[in-house]
């Protein structure tokens, strides 16, 4: 080691030991002599002549105000080594308005003490001078820092080097971490961002080097290893060119999550994951009016049935974000109500969650539970979802999905709860399975308690619900897992998706849109065909269809059908305030024979009697496929080539989760 690398080394040493009452004793030595030199400036003299005393009182008055203001705005409880703009702003304000009131205060002090008035410049000259007093020591030990973390990434040029996609605000504090992580053995080499004014800049000492486009040039040329992808609002778009550039690379490619998921403004390494399927969605998320949803939720009671499943247990997450008084968890298996409230109580201490066992088929024990906590809000995720089950168990279909809504909406107008919230399905139109008749059973009954108790009761229609369980992610990735084959019902099929907090953040901006009686309606933009869905998580496990894994055509299972409708013929429908939100309300509302139908349905499947189940669905639901029922043949309705209206689907799985 050289000498001037140990004197560096001892510098950095000590900068690192100052602290901020070591900074107070060099401004009470700073900023007189920058007191006196603004005189000196002015004068061109280092005698001051008449001046003498009115500089003395000038210099007194100035370290006293400088530093009481510098105090006030904390400059004195800020760790210097790592200052930036917001501590450039605490310098210049404490400044600013330590030189106006020392101007003042000498200004009547020298009048009432018959001393020269200072020239008008000098206090001018003193703004800049004591700024510089302030500032220098500090900017010597953030430079120091600044090398020794630079000569640190350096020193780390053995570790596995990456380039960092997206030039801005999480990619800068990116390059931070890594910067003073030297142990997580990252190098990272420079930025590519497809914003031609970055190119050729240096951020944190690190070269912007070009666009995305130039990842495989790049990634050959520097040896890069991994590309970090921190970009939170990158659209489907820019996520599936850029994960091809990593491909064509051969590097792998890790992302920050979506900006749904970072609102904490933690951008950490730890956060990075593997590109999933969820990145390349062909849509842009959906945003709701998160203030909107806190105001209408936080310091209410809301209870969330189907509480332990893919989308109860996001509805809870985000609906204990918004402080309620009291989150009442109910669900009928007692295992996922177990884990999510345990991670509601540590992510959220100062709420309070309670875990209800139940099952809202029993009418009694519903009824009960709303009486004694008397809910302001209730969301309704508790279903039977999988459709070829329910092809084959209809009589549990109609108990739980008609049922067990019928139980909660009566049990509601009782308790007077003004709000009900029930998770609908795209399946429930013009419906081809049981489990989607039983759906737009649920949605009339939600209507036609809305209708009569004039509150807000309103149903949210979904499609493929990404990452739910039983849905076609997980189905494929354990298919993947095993090497294949990958099963797809039709090369014809098509779906929309949307992930969990998406979906979620629907059913909470229904509750805030909604007046009662309306049903909500995602618009999902483009289809994607399930079979390119499956090509797509191919790639992104690093293998190649027909050489690692294989693909087969099964057939349609009982029930399904190449693509779903959203809106019935006789429904209207129009946007909300939300640009991503439909609203429609039926052409022909639920009258006052449809309970007693109900009753009638609810008989049958108790009885296990099939053939009437089936006939009274028909009954209730015209619309639905007059081959209901017939699991040996499934019907494929619609036109592919109609555009009237969005539609979506869910092949495998839907919006809801089993209350069971």
């Amino acid at each position: 080691m050289t000498r001037r690398q140990r004197l560096w080394q001892q510098m950095i040493r000590i900068a690192r030991r100052v602290r901020n009452r070591h900074l107070l004793i060099m401004d009470v030595l700073l900023l007189p002599l920058a007191a006196y030199a603004a005189f000196v400036c002015r004068l061109e003299s280092l005698a001051l002549g008449q001046y003498r005393l009115t500089a003395a009182v000038f210099a007194a008055v100035s370290t006293v105000v400088t530093i009481g203001a510098f105090a006030l705005l904390r400059g004195y409880a800020r760790y210097w080594l790592f200052a930036s703009l917001p501590e450039v702003i605490v310098i210049g304000l404490a400044v600013l308005v330590a030189q106006i009131l020392t101007t003042t205060a000498t200004f009547a002090f020298t009048q009432l003490a018959g001393l020269p008035t200072a020239p008008r410049s000098v206090p001018v000259i003193a703004l800049f001078l004591t700024a510089s007093a302030l500032a220098f020591p500090r900017a010597v030990l953030r430079a120091l820092e600044y090398y020794r973390l630079h000569r640190q990434h350096r020193r780390a040029g053995n570790g596995k080097r990456v380039l960092i996609a997206g030039a801005g605000d999480a990619g800068w504090s990116v390059m931070r971490e890594i910067q003073k992580n030297p142990q997580l053995g990252l190098v990272a080499v420079g930025f590519v961002d497809d914003d031609p004014n970055k190119h050729g800049l240096w951020i944190q000492g690190v070269p912007v080097l070009g666009s995305t486009s130039n990842i495989p040039r790049l990634a050959k040329a520097h040896g890069i290893a991994e590309v970090l992808i921190a970009i939170p609002s990158a659209t489907a778009d820019q996520m599936r060119a850029i994960v091809g550039h990593c491909r064509a690379a051969r590097v792998q490619a890790l992302t920050l999550p979506g900006i749904r998921e970072l609102l904490d403004n933690q951008v950490k390494l730890q956060r990075f994951r593997p590109v999933a399927v969820e990145d390349l969605l062909a849509r842009v998320p959906v945003r709701t009016d998160i203030s909107a949803v806190r105001t209408l939720l936080s310091g209410r009671t809301v209870l969330v049935t189907g509480a332990g499943g893919s989308i109860g247990s996001e509805l809870c997450r985000q609906i204990a974000a918004s402080g309620p008084a009291l989150l009442l968890l109910l669900g009928h298996g007692e295992t996922s109500v177990f884990y999510i409230h345990n991670e509601l109580r540590e992510r959220f201490p100062n709420v309070p969650v309670l875990p209800v066992i139940a099952d809202t088929r029993d009418a009694a024990r519903i009824a009960r539970i709303l009486t004694h906590y008397r809910p302001d809000f209730i969301f309704h995720a508790a279903a039977h979802k999988h459709v070829p089950l329910m092809e084959t168990n209809p009589e549990e279909a109609v108990t739980n999905n008609v049922g067990g809504t019928w139980n909660l909406l009566r049990a509601a107008e009782a308790a007077g709860c003004p709000n009900f919230v029930m998770i609908s399905t795209d399946k429930a139109v013009n419906p081809t399975s049981v489990m989607g008749a039983t759906k737009r059973v649920a949605e009339k009954l939600v209507q036609l308690a809305a209708a009569r108790s004039g509150h807000r009761y309103v149903a949210v229609r979904f499609g493929n619900v990404l990452g739910s369980r039983g849905s076609v992610v997980p189905r494929f990735q354990e298919q993947i897992r095993k090497g294949g084959p990958i099963t797809v019902t039709h090369p014809e099929v098509r779906r929309y998706f949307m992930t969990i907090p998406e979906a979620v953040g629907l059913v909470l901006q229904a509750a805030a849109l909604g007046r009662g009686g309306e049903i909500f309606v995602l618009d999902m933009g483009k289809p994607i065909k399930i079979v390119d869905l499956a090509r797509e998580m191919i790639r992104l496990a690093g293998l190649e269809e027909g050489k690692d894994i294989e693909i087969q055509f099964t057939g349609l299972r009982p029930g399904e059908k190449l693509f779903e409708e959203l809106f019935l013929e006789d429904e209207e429908y129009g946007r909300t305030a939300h640009q991503k939100i439909f609203i429609c309300r039926n052409g022909a509302l639920p009258d006052d024979g449809l309970e007693p139908m109900v009753t009638r349905l609810l008989g049958a499947a108790e009885a296990g009697d099939q053939a009437t189940v089936f006939r009274l669905l028909h009954a209730l639901v015209p619309e639905c496929a007059a081959e209901l029922g017939n699991t040996a043949g499934p019907r494929v309705l619609g036109d592919t080539t109609a555009e009237a209206a969005p539609r979506a689907s869910n092949g495998a799985g839907t919006a809801g989760n089993a209350a069971g």
